[in-house]
């Protein structure tokens, strides 16, 4: 799970539990008004007091109407959001793993590519990959020579701008027009 997912599920779970008591609310006051209503129909429908309970239930209802169609679009904000993230992350493992083939990087090359790629200092790749930092070091040199850049900036340049200006773009051309 994301560190965003945790929050818009307590956003969405706030949401539907201030529909529910509203939904309840308006109910409650929605058999209120049929038992005064038919307690005394015409005298009812001359009170101040019943039309304000009238105009309140009606705003309750509003609120659910309004609520449900405000969660509705943020789950399909989420879903796209989810699925722009997934087609991202997927062209990127698949760019790097087309980049790391056509530079004949070596397996501990192709890890110690993808940790920095991802964002991984030195020491974090060494630590994951329970080697020295010299050798991370070494590792990355050999990385930048094969792959014609001159640092980490670099590198993860050329990824991004393979994706940007490549099939992802394409692909999303063709889902704004469907």
């Amino acid at each position: 799970m994301t560190k965003t997912a945790a929050p818009a599920r307590t956003k969405g779970a706030a949401i539907v539990l201030l529909m529910l008591v509203q939904g309840f609310c308006a109910a409650f006051f929605l058999g209120d008004l049929i038992i005064d209503f038919y307690e005394e129909p015409k005298a009812e429908l001359l009170r101040p007091h019943f039309a304000m309970e009238v105009l309140a239930n009606l705003g309750l209802v509003a609120g659910v109407v309004f609520e449900g169609a405000y969660l509705m679009r943020l789950l399909r904000r989420q879903a796209h959001a989810d699925r722009a993230l997934s087609v991202a992350s997927g062209a990127l493992h698949e760019v790097m793993e087309g980049y790391f083939e056509e530079w004949r990087l070596t397996p501990a090359e192709a890890d110690v590519a993808s940790f920095t790629i991802k964002g991984c200092s030195i020491a974090e790749i060494a630590q994951l990959r329970g080697s020295a930092e010299g050798t991370v070091k070494t590792h990355l040199n050999a990385i930048y020579r094969k792959a014609g850049v001159s640092g980490r900036g670099d590198l993860i340049n050329l990824l991004i701008d393979e994706i940007l200006g490549g099939e992802l773009l394409a692909e999303g051309a063709r889902t704004q027009r469907a």
